[in-house]
């Protein structure tokens, strides 16, 4: 393993699968940005190490025994908000994503994703800044679709959106362009344009990815073929 940078993101690894632990240990730990602090078996070894280590962020598979991997999320998040998770599993179904996001993952990448995916993910994680893969993006889009006629959610929202932001926001998730969002909410392309940058700058998020990541992990979209967690 490299000696890590002074920069480097503090990770710890999780997954039940000894050869898939050891190898992303072993990829990561050649990169210089990247300092893999542990590596946990299962979800409770996972939160204990969050608990001695404190890493930045936590990749975290979904299915491992004692403690899965969304519950293991849910604890961390809990107990220590400034610790990102990114889920890399090999499950993207819908009910495996919303449970995910929903317990506070900020990145969900399946197994198919390379070294340099992983990386930038973990970064951006360490940055605050939600990352999906692009098929897990489409999934959300799509699962979004279906409920994309119902208004934004009557309880509080976060970070100060308002009803409007926030049912531009559960446009966005569901794919819809600007151009769209003016015509269903009829308004001009202009206004629309001021609700994205002012949403944008409440939620901290800075593009369409980020904002369906953010729509699914507030709750502020229920599609109907996605059962809560």
């Amino acid at each position: 393993m490299s000696e890590p940078a002074s920069t480097a993101v503090r990770v710890v690894v999780a997954d039940d699968q000894r050869v898939v632990r050891e190898g992303l240990v072993t990829v990561l730990g050649v990169l210089a940005d990247v300092e893999v602090v542990g590596a946990a078996a299962n979800g409770e070894e996972a939160v204990a190490l969050v608990e001695r280590y404190r890493p930045q962020v936590v990749l975290m598979d979904l299915r491992m025994p004692r403690l899965d991997g969304v519950e293991a999320t849910r604890r961390i998040r809990e107990a220590h908000p400034s610790t990102a998770v990114v889920v890399l599993t090999t499950y993207a179904d819908d009910n495996s994503i919303l449970a995910a996001l929903r317990a506070g993952a900020l990145g969900y990448l399946t197994k198919d994703a390379g070294r340099e995916e992983i990386a930038r993910a973990l970064h951006a994680a360490a940055a605050g800044q939600a990352v999906l893969d692009p098929a897990v993006q489409a999934r959300l889009v799509t699962a979004a679709g279906l409920s994309a006629g119902s208004s934004a959610p009557s309880r509080p929202l976060p970070d100060g959106l308002s009803p409007r932001e926030a049912e531009v926001l559960c446009l966005i998730a569901s794919g819809r362009t600007n151009a769209q969002i003016a015509q269903t909410l009829v308004v001009s392309a202009s206004t629309v344009k001021t609700h994205i940058n002012n949403l944008f700058a409440k939620a901290g998020i800075t593009d369409r990815a980020q904002a369906v990541n953010y729509a699914y992990r507030h709750r502020l979209v229920n599609p109907a073929d996605a059962e809560a967690p």
